[in-house]
């Protein structure tokens, strides 16, 4: 496991990131295993997640995942639970979580609007609702919220995921304000077009690869280490005056 920088003040630390089973998750789960922290992570897809734990495992990582459906608050609390319970108190959180469905606006119902809601935003609140306790008897803590930059960049085809991305801009910053007296900062990473396995399998056609070079100052793809990367560091002690922020990743479209 190639760890690039190391935070000597993530060793041994307990983490615990949402959809941490593939793509930019599964990288942020690998950056972290190789610092040594103790990572858990949740996901509603099995297979890919338990191939993590054994890729990680086999290399000496302490990785525990837990089968979750983060729309089911319950559901997520009590993982949350059995993750604190096999690895220690959370004192990381990384809010990764999200699913980008693209949808006509003429065709949303309010249903529908609610589960985009709860799948891009709702998740990220509760789960920290129930790690800051943890943060707060061990005398701090960071929380990292994955953002995007689809709304800020105006995208269109997407009204339910940008607005929840949006939304969690806002969530940071309250968070950061609350929590701040504890010493647990909260900040937001908002990543631009990564290239993940699903984003190449449904949305990177010929010419989204044109807008990327076209739009982006930098003229390479980025891919999910580029995010992970920059999660850690947030997460570490090298960060420890950071809190309240929304830090982008896009190569330089925004």
């Amino acid at each position: 496991m190639s760890s690039g920088a190391v935070y000597p003040s993530l060793n041994d630390r307990v983490v615990l990131v949402t959809g941490g089973g593939s793509g930019i998750g599964a990288e942020i789960v690998r950056r972290f295993a190789a610092q040594g922290s103790k990572v858990g992570f949740l996901d509603i897809a099995e297979a890919p997640s338990r191939a993590l734990v054994q890729e990680l495992s086999a290399a000496g990582a302490t990785v525990r995942y837990e089968p979750c459906d983060l729309t089911d608050i319950p559901a997520l609390q009590a993982a949350v639970a059995r993750l604190r319970a096999a690895l220690g108190p959370v004192t990381v959180l990384v809010n990764n979580a999200a699913h980008d469905e693209r949808h006509a606006w003429q065709d949303v119902t309010p249903a529908y609007w609610d589960e985009r809601i709860a799948v891009n935003l709702k998740h990220q609140f509760f789960a920290a609702q129930a790690v800051v306790p943890d943060m707060q008897a061990a005398g701090g803590g960071a929380i990292v919220n994955m953002g995007s930059i689809a709304w800020m960049i105006g995208a269109g085809g997407m009204a339910g995921y940008t607005a929840a991305k949006s939304a969690v801009v806002g969530l940071t910053r309250s968070l950061a304000r609350d929590l701040g007296p504890d010493n647990i900062r909260v900040n937001c990473v908002a990543p631009g077009w990564i290239m993940t396995q699903r984003q190449l399998d449904l949305w990177v056609t010929e010419a989204a690869e044109r807008e990327i070079l076209e739009r982006q100052c930098l003229k390479r793809k980025l891919v999910p280490a580029d995010v992970a990367r920059v999660v850690v560091f947030f997460a570490s002690d090298e960060a420890a005056a950071c809190t309240a922020q929304t830090y982008i990743v896009d190569g330089g479209w925004v």
